[in-house]
Order: structure tokens, then sequence, then C-alpha cells
């Protein structure tokens, strides 16, 4: 068997090295021109469920290097106000694991055939049942899968289910993340807090790795690169409605809505890394008409793209890859019917994380 899979996010990584642990050829197609073309990467929660998919995915020589590249979520569950004074409480507040994600997809690119700056254009059915691709500088492909993981813009999506669209929700944020020293110690309430005023919320939240990822790849599994990143603290800032930068900078929008905040605050947005600061929408995708069951389909963001808000949009795309994984592997001779069975679980599932996320935002934004 062949899988072609669309987009080199965590989703269609996790899939291929599962698939390739399995004896399945595999091959990735990203329209990036390279895997460092754009920053990637902040802080993300991993649920039990996400977790054990990783796990599930990776080589076993690569479990132990895992764990020692996480670190554990702090949760103050506070609601302050800009002094940092307690206001509130917040309700019900997940904690757990937390990764890097620009860390985890290094190390879920090790090994594997990755081909850059190769946008999905097309692709055919086959009378023989397989599927012909086209990407861009390349001849076409042809394999018995062809997996649609290459995000909310979804090529392959636009194809295999047109009426399914990105919907935005009008809210907008600023992402960012400042290198975690002891001039914060004065922040450690706010990790995993909320802080309110001014008609804005910033939201604090700190990576602080069990092992310095590259530290642990070379003494735990030396096959594996890292990037040298050090403890960060995440922050995130929810704009009002129809909030925007107003030709400013990520930094200098926070900064402008921060007057009179508290002063290591204002510090934590003045010192963060620039190159990774950024505005973002929230736009979600929900799954709702099922398309014929046949040599394409989809997984992640390109079918059920969720608020950040559920913290579930890495997990439930490495819970897909970990489901079309098991799928394929229990009926390699019945190739179809495991992508069947594949799409009604990722279905139910993945509405449910649009559905939950979408809930929790208001949360977000008062």
């Amino acid at each position: 068997m062949r899988v072609t899979i669309s987009g080199a996010g965590l989703g269609g990584l996790c899939l291929a090295q599962g698939l390739r642990q399995a004896g399945i050829d595999i091959d990735v197609y990203e329209r990036d021109p390279a895997i460092t073309a754009r920053f990637q990467g902040y802080r993300l929660m991993l649920s039990p469920a996400g977790l054990e998919a990783l796990r599930g995915c990776l080589p076993p020589r690569w479990h132990r290097l895992l764990d020692a590249i996480l670190g554990d979520a702090r949760a103050g569950r506070l609601i302050l106000d800009p002094q940092l004074n307690p206001i509130g409480e917040l309700g019900q507040v997940r904690t757990g694991i937390v990764a890097d994600r620009h860390v985890l997809r290094h190390l879920l690119l090790t090994g594997l055939p990755v081909h850059t700056g190769a946008a999905l254009t097309g692709y055919e059915p086959r009378d023989d049942g397989r599927v012909e691709a086209r990407f861009t500088h390349r001849d076409p492909v042809t394999a018995d899968l062809l997996v649609g993981a290459d995000g909310i813009t979804s090529a392959v999506r636009a194809t295999l289910s047109p009426q399914t669209r990105p919907t935005d929700t009008g809210v907008r944020f600023v992402i960012g993340r400042t290198p975690l020293t002891g001039q914060f110690a004065s922040l450690e309430p706010a990790l995993g807090s909320k802080i309110t005023g001014d008609g804005v919320s910033l939201l604090l939240g700190a990576m602080q790795f069990r092992t310095p990822p590259r530290e642990a790849a070379e003494t735990l599994a030396p096959e594996v690169t890292l990037p040298d990143v050090g403890d960060y603290i995440r922050w995130a800032m929810v704009l009002p409605p129809a909030g925007s930068l107003d030709g400013m900078t990520p930094q200098e929008a926070v900064l402008s809505r921060t007057e009179g905040w508290h002063p290591d605050l204002r510090a934590l947005i003045e010192q963060a890394d620039a190159d990774h600061s950024t505005l973002l929408s929230i736009r979600v995708v929900e799954p709702r008409e099922r398309w014929t069951p046949g040599p394409v389909t989809l997984l992640g963001d390109a079918i059920h793209a969720t608020s950040p808000t559920g913290g579930n949009g890495a997990n439930t795309a490495l819970r897909d890859a970990d489901v079309l994984r098991r799928c394929l592997i229990a009926t390699p001779q019945d190739r179809l019917g495991a992508v069947e069975h594949y799409e009604r679980q990722m279905f139910e599932y993945g509405a449910e994380a649009v559905r939950s996320s979408l809930d929790a935002l208001p949360s977000l934004t008062r």
C-alpha cells in the first residue's frame, strides 16, 4: 500500500510516522518552500487521548525522548485585574502535559520523505481504485490513498467536499512568546490565568521543558535533531470585536491596549520575540455532509478546525492520525472499508471537538 499525504503539519506527520512503522509506503508533500519557511510553534496542551495517539504513531525508541521534551502545565485558574490582583476564578480549566509545537514537529519530521514546494493542484480517482495526485513542480503521483492534512485552506477538501468551508468567528487575537527569566517571577500566579481589563483579555502559559530539547535528543536519540529552544511564556491577547492591528506590529498593538498595566506584564510584551508574534483570526471548519467513500480522505484542520479555546485542535488531529493508522493496519485488504470506518468515527468526534471549542469561545472574549 502507498499513501500520499498532503500537508506536513502535526497530524499529517504523525500519520506518516505511524504508517511507516507498519511498513506502509508514504510520501509527504508540503506547499511551503521549506520546512522552516514560516514559524509554526507555540505551546499546546496535550490531552491524555492526544498523547496516547502520539505515542501510538511514534517509534517506541523515541518514547523516552518524547517524555523528556514535554512540560507540566500550570493552571492558576484565576481572573486577575491589570495589576495582577485576583478578581474571580475561571471555570473548569484543563491541566496536564504541554508541548512545544515547533519542537514536536521536528521530532515528527525525523526520517520522513517530505517534498517541499509541492502544493496540490488537483487529483483524479482512477478506474483501478487508486488516485492520481498532482503537485506543483512534480510529476503526477499515484497512490492507494490520498490524505488531505493540508489545514484550514485545504486544497484536497476544496475538491472532495467543496460545500465544507471555513467560518470566521470574527474573533481576533495576538499571540507571542517571551523567554522565561527570573524577571517574571511575579507573574507566577498569572500562568494559567486570565488578566482582564480595558475591554481586552490577556492569557499566559508557561512552556518549561523537562529537559532542553536539543540536549534530550543528543542523549536519548542521536538520530533526531531538535531545535535549541529554551523555556518561555506564551501570551495571547484577545482583541475586542472588529479589533485589528491598525498598522501596528503585534507587540505595539498589545502595548497600546495595556497602558498602566503591571510593569512586568508590559515588560513581558516588550521583550517578546518579534519574529514569533502575530495576529490570528479564529476560523472553524465543521464536518457536516459526508462524501462518497473512496481513495481520498481528510485529517485535522482540513475537516474539523477548532477554536483554540477548546485546546483540542492538535489533539484531534493526532487522534485522526492514530485512528486512520489503526484502521488501515487492521484491514489492509479492504482499504476503502478501513477509510470509511475511520471517517465514521472522525466525523463524530471531530464535530464534537468543534462544538465544544465554540461553546468555550465566549469565556475567552469576556
